[in-house]
């Protein structure tokens, strides 16, 4: 069974004491696939390194993360147009907007979305999508940047039904983790009205732990939690839920 980790953050440094270990439990768990999102610039190197240690497992997103917009925006959005015109990625991400932290640098943080929508198309990539508080903002930018070249995944969705339906319609899939483990996480309750070729499955490691790992630390190994939750909503054996978001993540990124 393999199993696809559509966003994780495994240089992230809540992993430097074990993230060889770490790696390895996910390997183990059949999760043969992680997708790496970036937040700035300070972490491409580490980005790098993941690559390097395991080629054929980790693939590389490139991007500003939206709190990470500050005021040397425009010299991080330089950094990830060099990165992006030396190599190939996965995706344009994670990017968005981010309201619960600081509203203040909304208007940057839509300027920095925009640009890095843009350049996706540029380079013909997916996006991938960082929304918290912002649904009506995030939904008003990609309504204006919509067109067959904008598609990609709506990270940690947890929005509700008619939230899911409007970013599928707009070329989006869902990304499903930990939350919907959660009692309080709501999405579960909707889940099974959204066809499944519209989810693939994700982490967030170190965050978003699934139950029964709440609070903790997460990785990516416990996606399986993700699976067997998936598994219940569907009426789907383990497995199929793997093969068929393994499938949906290959329809985004291309690989």
């Amino acid at each position: 069974m393999i199993i696809t980790d559509t966003h994780a953050h495994i240089y992230s440094e809540e992993f430097a004491e074990d993230r060889d270990a770490m790696m390895q439990r996910a390997l183990e768990s059949g999760v043969q696939r992680i997708f790496v999102p970036s937040i700035d610039s300070s972490y491409t190197e580490k980005m790098y390194a993941m690559e390097a240690l395991y080629p054929n497992n980790v693939f590389l997103m490139m991007g500003l993360h939206p709190t990470y917009v500050k005021e040397n925006y425009e010299q991080e959005l330089q950094h990830v147009e060099t990165e992006l015109a030396k190599r190939r990625f996965a995706a344009v991400g994670e990017i968005g907007i981010d309201l619960y932290w600081d509203k203040s640098t909304l208007e940057l943080q839509q300027i920095a979305f925009r640009r890095q929508i843009q350049l996706a198309k540029q380079y013909q990539l997916p996006i991938n999508i960082h929304c918290r508080e912002a649904f009506d903002e995030i939904f008003e930018i990609l309504e204006a940047e919509k067109s067959a070249d904008l598609w990609g995944i709506f990270h940690c969705f947890a929005g509700n039904y008619e939230q899911a339906l409007h970013a599928v319609s707009l070329n989006m899939k869902l990304g499903i983790g930990g939350v919907a483990t959660f009692k309080n996480g709501k999405i579960d309750q909707f889940l099974g009205q959204v066809d499944i070729q519209d989810i693939v499955l994700e982490t967030d490691a170190p965050y978003l732990a699934p139950v029964p790992f709440r609070g903790k630390r997460n990785e990516s190994s416990y996606i399986v939690n993700v699976v067997a939750k998936l598994s219940e909503i569907y009426g789907l054996p383990a497995s199929e839920i793997a093969r068929i978001t393994t499938e949906n993540s290959k329809a985004v990124f291309g690989i």
